[in-house]
């Protein structure tokens, strides 16, 4: 069975270790600023709400979550939720990821439309992502037992990840251009010094390489589920 195929390991190695070394550069960079503090000693929590005021964001609430790093904007229900590291602390990387996350409300507030297309795709990527594996190991279970329509439901397996992958390429230019917002946004308030900029700027990279990651993780996934399913048509 394809759970051993060394294949699998050929195609996903690269984006696996790539993968590794965006968590650890993003690990890195929060752990090396999160204990530089910011010139104005304001913590997450504060310049959430500077910020927020700042661009007429005055219907988006602020909340806590309690994973690390886990802080987000939720656009169905216009809140931005701050983990404890992140909220509590008057650091330089807590500006940078709080900067980034109201650039996602922003984006929200002015209709930005990979934001948008991202939102709609969320319930169709969520399905794709588990079903898209059940199907294609289902699939081919049928079809090794001779099956006939045990092709079509890989087919159909391929085509429910494939959501999920659609879903991961347009992340990236919704992630990218909230972390454009967050330094534009940290420029014009004056809430950080040059050295400061240059510090935010640096967490802001390296989480962006996570999403960059986890999208190569992703076509790599479907390039090979592709390949199995070529395969197996062919016997």
């Amino acid at each position: 069975m394809f759970f051993f195929d060394p294949l699998w390991f050929l195609i996903m190695l690269p984006p696996f270790i790539f993968m590794i070394y965006a968590q650890a550069k993003v690990n890195s960079a929060f752990n090396k600023y999160s204990k530089v503090a910011n010139s104005q000693r304001l913590s997450g929590l504060e310049a959430a709400r500077i910020l927020l005021r700042a661009n007429g964001l005055n219907n988006v609430r602020v909340e806590g979550v309690k994973s690390r790093l886990g802080d987000h904007y939720d656009p169905s229900k216009k809140v931005l939720r701050l983990s404890p590291a992140v909220a509590n602390t008057p650091s330089v990387a807590a500006l940078g990821i709080v900067a980034h996350e109201v650039g996602h409300a922003l984006q929200d507030k002015v209709g930005y439309a990979f934001l948008r297309f991202r939102t709609s795709l969320v319930p169709a990527a969520n399905l794709g992502s588990t079903l898209g594996y059940i199907f294609v190991i289902l699939g081919l279970v049928l079809a090794w037992f001779g099956t006939e329509f045990g092709m079509t439901v890989v087919w159909t397996g391929v085509f429910l990840f494939s959501l999920a992958v659609i879903f991961s390429l347009v992340t990236l230019p919704v992630e990218y251009n909230a972390s454009n917002r967050a330094k534009q946004m940290l420029r014009s308030t004056g809430l950080v010094s040059a050295q400061e900029y240059s510090a935010a700027s640096a967490v802001l990279s390296a989480a962006a390489l996570t999403y960059l990651a986890a999208t190569l993780q992703a076509i790599a996934q479907l390039f090979y589920f592709v390949l199995i399913a070529l395969g197996m048509g062919r016997r």
